[in-house]
């Protein structure tokens, strides 16, 4: 594959020093990755080698053309890069600060940074003596992990995918990275997920604090008739609450009397009469008879 074509179509035609960087990488990976484990075809190992060059100079790379230019889908592509920079030992650096700054985070610097510092003491101690000098902690992930943990402590959004490409992982692996930093981790970059009793939560917080007589006695657990006959008494009142039940009431009561004092008096003066089903009579005809003509 001539890596200066290619250069020219990822946008690198005038940076000689990305292209020679790129093709070293190249000279490396058929040395030290074996593209045929992954399923990688020689045009995108080609252009995974310039991505990797261009993170290594730190200059602008367009990952969507190059996905379109490897043939691959973007979890194909994503997935293959993590295993190229593994077997080449060129994992990206990545700094909370910078972190930050790109994500326009700046409060979380400092509790990131603290709870990776515990991640790792907490980490560490929970390993036996022979594993714990082992410990590999170099890797992006475990930054990426704990500046987006923070962040979503503090209710702040952060892309995840836009990170997990950033620190060039896996989905997988930064979901496996942050389940354990969250176990260990807990008191700094943890979320409580217990959900509040619904008895204990008040639909109408301010009408019950305006109405203490009420509150008191919905506490001490008695009846809403009896709360509302105990407010009654207490001549408290919040407008637009008691106000349109009273005036139904009092209509109602002024409806009904009416209709009983006159049911009365219609019984008194002995206008009632028996009334009686009448019955309906039709008149039957006679049946019509046609006279046949002759033939």
């Amino acid at each position: 594959m001539d890596m200066e074509a290619l250069g020219r179509k990822l946008g690198f035609a005038e940076d000689k020093t990305s292209i020679r960087k790129a093709e070293e990488l190249r000279r490396l990976s058929n040395v030290h990755f074996d593209s045929s484990t992954f399923g990688v075809g020689e045009v995108c190992k080609s252009v995974l080698c310039f991505e990797l060059a261009a993170a290594k100079l730190q200059v602008p790379f367009d990952r969507q053309k190059a996905i379109k230019l490897s043939g691959m889908s973007e979890k194909a592509y994503t997935r293959s890069l993590n295993a190229m920079q593994n077997a080449l030992g060129v994992r990206p650096k990545l700094d909370i600060r910078e972190l930050g700054i790109q994500f326009g985070c700046l409060r979380l610097i400092g509790s990131a940074q603290r709870a990776l510092s515990l991640y790792k003491d907490r980490f560490v101690a929970a390993l036996p003596e022979s594993r714990r000098s082992s410990a590999d902690f170099s890797r992006p992930v475990f930054t990426a992990v704990a500046f987006y943990l923070c962040a979503r402590r503090n209710k702040l959004k952060v892309d995840r995918t836009r990170l997990i490409e950033i620190c060039g992982t896996s989905d997988s692996e930064f979901s496996s990275v942050a389940a354990s930093m969250n176990d260990l981790c807990f008191d700094i970059v943890g979320i409580s997920k217990e959900k509040k009793d619904p008895k204990c939560v008040k639909n109408n917080r301010e009408l019950l604090d305006a109405l203490p007589g009420k509150r008191r006695h919905e506490d001490d657990g008695e009846s809403d008739s009896c709360s509302e006959s105990i407010d009654d008494e207490d001549g408290l009142e919040v407008p637009g609450l008691k106000r349109p039940k009273k005036m139904q009431k009092h209509a109602y009561e002024e409806w009904k009397s009416s209709v009983l004092a006159s049911s009365e008096t219609f019984k008194a003066t002995g206008l009632e009469k028996k009334r009686k089903q009448m019955k309906l009579s039709f008149v039957k005809k006679p049946p019509q008879t046609v006279p046949l003509e002759g033939s």
